[in-house]
């Protein structure tokens, strides 16, 4: 049976936790995509070096089950979501220190670069997975889909305006001034969410934990993956994410090498494929207010939707890659996003609903089992999609085939998604309406 406060959280309280989502996103951008192009083009530096560290950063938020343990034994998840932003803040500024530290000594700044990405793994792991959490314990169940979208938006918004205004300000480009940015993202960023949590969990809520016993992690960790809905749903996120992101690093070298894209002009298309991201979570968002209170198992439904919608897209971009220049990409690369952007707000939003099942305080630990797999799945994904097209060229000697064979086998990744989701099931409804049923995304 699932739980939840006495008083579900206001569209003013999801917006002000949209905003660490903001804030997250805005540190996440400039360590993964900033820090990466510099260490590329400015210090000459292998492209292997940072997708590494990217990957490590991944790789560290295997360990979200512990953190989201840790906010289900303690009385409140704010100060986990305060300690993590402040963790992932300093790791972004040693980062930015550690590349500026490899134009002189490449192997010191690597070694300095490991330990700041191993903090903003952590970081990212420890406020992600309790700001989940809390959102699950607190938003009403016909809230959730809504609740999922706003955030995500939020998230998203977060990496445009840093991307946008940062980039802006780091012309003429130094270190110095890298690191003038970088600090002012990572104040600001620890500012708003500090605004955002302020009495967010005032004393008159109900605590996270009760009087019972507490329980060891090692319990915990078992007793949730015994379950088999949380296992089935595990497994779902993990071949969903794999999909998710096996796209990411091999699309626009798609179409420059298939298409005759400039790099303008694909930057142009990843613009339009966000753009239908963002009109995917509006629309489910919207509609899963409004029906949220009246359907069962529609989250599910969406869910499903969304991953055999991005499985079509798919397989026209496989189609895309046979018939070449005469096809409408632009088109196609918006639907796959538009159904990304479906698939991915239903499945955090049944998400909340199933945290919230099984015995004692247990949506932090099923959080971040879940986040885990998601942390995997999209460092597997982005390996496996670009080394994938790189064997396939190797293999059949031409692009086209290459790129498809991936773009089917991605296709193939959310039907087995969809299929999976479909035997979750919809959890049972609570007393005041019918509660959710499936999945989740990162920070």
């Amino acid at each position: 049976m699932e739980r939840s406060q006495q008083t579900g959280l206001s569209w003013l309280g999801i917006v002000r936790l949209g905003l660490v989502q903001s804030a997250l996103g805005s540190i996440v951008v400039l360590t993964t995509s900033t820090l990466n192009r510099v260490m590329v083009v400015e210090l000459a530096l292998p492209v292997a070096l940072p997708a590494a560290l990217v990957a490590w950063h991944y790789a560290v938020q295997l360990s979200r089950p512990r953190w989201g343990h840790g906010s289900d034994e303690g009385r409140r998840r704010t100060p986990w979501i305060i300690g993590g932003m402040g963790t992932l803040a300093l790791g972004a500024l040693m980062a930015t220190n550690a590349t500026a530290l490899m134009a002189t000594s490449t192997l010191a700044g690597v070694v300095l670069a490991i330990v700041a990405f191993t903090m903003i793994g952590g970081g990212v792991g420890a406020a992600g997975t309790s700001l989940l959490a809390l959102l699950a314990t607190r938003v009403a169940p016909q809230r959730r889909p809504a609740a999922a979208a706003i955030t995500w938006i939020m998230m998203i918004m977060g990496i445009v305006l840093t991307a946008g205004l940062g980039g802006g300000l780091l012309d003429p480009f130094s270190m110095a001034r890298l690191s003038v940015v970088a600090s002012g993202v990572a104040f600001i960023a620890f500012v708003v969410t500090l605004l955002a949590v302020w009495r967010m969990e005032s004393s008159t809520s109900a605590p996270v934990a009760s009087a019972a016993p507490r329980t060891p992690f090692s319990q915990a960790l078992r007793e949730t993956l015994v379950d088999p809905k949380a296992r089935l749903f595990a497994i779902f996120v993990l071949v969903s994410m794999v999909a998710y992101s096996a796209q990411e690093l091999i699309l626009e070298p798609f179409a420059g090498l298939l298409f005759g894209m400039t790099p303008g002009q694909s930057t142009q298309m990843s613009g339009i494929q966000n753009g239908g991201v963002l009109l995917g979570m509006v629309l489910v968002g919207a509609l899963g207010g409004f029906v949220g209170a009246r359907g069962r198992g529609w989250m599910r439904g969406w869910t499903i939707a969304g991953c055999v919608g991005s499985a079509g897209m798919l397989g026209l971009l496989a189609a895309a890659a046979a018939v070449g220049p005469g096809w409408p990409l632009l088109p196609t690369v918006f639907g796959l996003g538009f159904f990304n952007g479906m698939f991915a707000v239903a499945a955090i939003g049944s998400m909340m609903g199933l945290a919230g099942q099984g015995e004692g305080p247990r949506e932090g630990i099923r959080m971040g089992v879940w986040g885990a797999a998601q942390a995997l799945g999209f460092a597997a994904g982005g390996f496996f999609g670009a080394v994938g097209v790189d064997l396939g060229r190797a293999l059949m000697g031409a692009d086209a085939p290459a790129f498809g064979l991936v773009f089917v086998l991605e296709a193939g990744l959310f039907v087995a998604s969809a299929l999976i989701a479909s035997r979750i099931g919809a959890p049972a409804p609570s007393v005041a309406s019918p509660v959710t049923g499936a999945h989740h995304v990162q920070a």
